[in-house]
């Protein structure tokens, strides 16, 4: 084989490992934008998810207060609402904890 046929062999064979590098190399930026994008996702639904449970929060609040502030017998059907609100919340983080 002539010296200037191994050159061009080995030039093609470069060639051809530097487009196969190409590709990856793009496989490897569309993989990073899928993440970045995967993200940007989690992150709305992790907001999304903060933000419902701290309206349960807030409700559970109210209702507490509801509770401060009955008198006599009232108080049983407040706790009666404020037991049911309390396990939405609880059931509302036990599924946000195993989701996240």
């Amino acid at each position: 084989m002539a010296e200037n046929e191994t050159g061009e062999e080995k030039s093609a064979y470069q060639r051809r490992i530097e487009a196969k590098m190409a590709e990856w190399q793009a496989e490897i930026d569309r993989l990073r934008a899928k993440a970045e994008g995967a993200r940007a996702e989690k992150e709305i639904e992790y907001e999304r998810e903060a933000r419902d449970l701290e309206v349960k929060k807030q409700d559970m609040r109210q209702r507490l207060d509801e509770l401060k502030h009955s008198s006599g017998e009232a108080w049983h059907d407040v706790r009666q609402g404020l037991d049911r609100a309390w396990d939405s919340v609880e059931d509302a983080f036990k599924k946000a904890r195993a989701r996240f």
